[in-house]
């Protein structure tokens, strides 16, 4: 079973950025990786995905500021945030975006601050 460590969460002002990244402890290349994030009291939703060929995927509110990238070679997938709004505070994840998941890694939180 493949563990996720995800790293690089911190504490921002409106407007910074941040770059977080998943290591895979086993091979992710054939997968569809995401990175998912969970605000307190709501779901957890998918924010973008990238395939092993490099088609990428994002939901409307992140589109334009976050980009998706993954280096297979490493098991590592990184989510570059720019502009970074108060309402992307969350806890955020990294999984497969299709398929049955890989157990779930602790998440690494963002505040963003107004």
């Amino acid at each position: 079973q493949v563990q996720l460590v995800e790293s690089g969460g911190g504490f921002v002002q409106a407007g910074g950025s941040l770059r977080l990244s998943c290591a895979a402890s086993g091979s992710i290349a054939s997968n569809v990786m995401g990175w998912y994030r969970q605000a307190p009291g709501k779901q957890r939703e998918l924010v973008a995905a990238r395939s092993s060929r490099g088609a990428t995927n994002y939901t409307d509110s992140v589109k334009g500021r976050f980009s998706i990238s993954r280096d297979n070679a490493k098991n590592t997938v990184y989510l570059q945030m720019n502009s970074l709004k108060p309402e992307d505070t969350a806890v955020y994840y990294c999984n497969t975006a299709t398929g049955v998941p890989f157990s779930w890694g602790q998440g690494t939180q963002v505040t963003v601050s107004s």
